[in-house]
């Protein structure tokens, strides 16, 4: 079985890694059938400066879809053991329906990517 997570608010991939509401994980069959979906609040605090990397790595999570991120939060997600692709936009099922169907994202990156902690604007802007 696989796990693989989605940065998520409301039932849309988050467009900014380090701010969303909860991460979506699914666990899936060797034949890609959804066994089980989870919803996991996001931790305190920016995704980079979290544990999150970690501990989806202890719950068996080595796929990350997201939207976009810093290369710090790519970086620690990377060496906790996780293939990250970012780039996704949408509803969290049909990006999982998209990757299964071979799409690996854009790799976007959030490269003006600012830290807005206590408000304010969290998107990134290319």
């Amino acid at each position: 079985m696989k796990k693989i997570a989605i940065p998520t608010n409301g039932n849309a991939v988050d467009d900014h890694f380090g701010h969303c509401q909860y991460y979506t994980i699914f666990s899936l069959s060797d034949e890609n059938k959804i066994e089980n979906k989870e919803i996991m609040p996001s931790p305190a605090g920016c995704g980079c400066k979290s544990d999150i990397a970690y501990i989806l790595a202890d719950m068996g999570v080595k796929t990350m879809l997201a939207g976009n991120m810093g290369e710090g939060a790519f970086n620690k997600l990377s060496s906790a053991g996780m293939e990250v692709y970012r780039g996704y936009s949408g509803n969290v099922e049909e990006v999982l329906g998209a990757y299964l169907g071979g799409d690996k994202g854009d790799e976007r990156l959030c490269s003006n990517h600012q830290h807005h902690h206590g408000g304010g604007d969290h998107s990134c802007h290319n």
